[in-house]
């Protein structure tokens, strides 16, 4: 290749891997929301106490009995995060939404917790794989 050649098609190299580490429209508009950062793809299958007792009022009070985990923390934005484990192995988008209506109206009603801007959730399988991830944020 002659010296020309060689001066652009380096040129174009160096074009690609500056613009590789650049994103169109980065800054987000002040009308969307902010995402989660992800969270894991995985946990252990041992969930703590406090989850475990949570499960348990749940499972009491007519909850479904594959789930043993359940855990309430803060979010961003201080939206309630909720972690749930789960013996049933089944990752059916209708498991799941039968799931997530029947904890999240049990934590309303029974633990009154308020989800009035939404909430986040993480279900885990009973191998520890994340199953669903929802955002539910108002």
């Amino acid at each position: 290749m002659n010296l020309l050649v060689r001066l652009r098609v380096l040129t174009c190299l160096g074009c690609i891997i500056l613009l590789s580490g650049c994103a169109v429209n980065s800054t987000p508009s002040p009308d969307r929301r902010s995402s989660a950062a992800p969270g894991p793809t995985a946990t252990t299958t041992v969930a703590p106490d406090a989850a475990v007792q949570l499960a348990e009022r749940y499972r009491r009070s007519g909850g479904t009995k594959d789930v043993y985990g359940i855990e309430r923390s803060s979010g961003p934005d201080d939206v309630p995060m909720l972690t749930v484990w789960t013996h049933n192995p089944d990752e059916d988008a209708k498991s799941f939404d039968s799931l997530k209506v029947s904890i999240t109206g049990y934590l309303e009603r029974k633990e009154r917790l308020s989800l009035e801007r939404g909430y986040l959730m993480d279900v885990f399988g009973p191998d520890g794989s994340l199953q669903h991830r929802l955002d539910a944020r108002r």
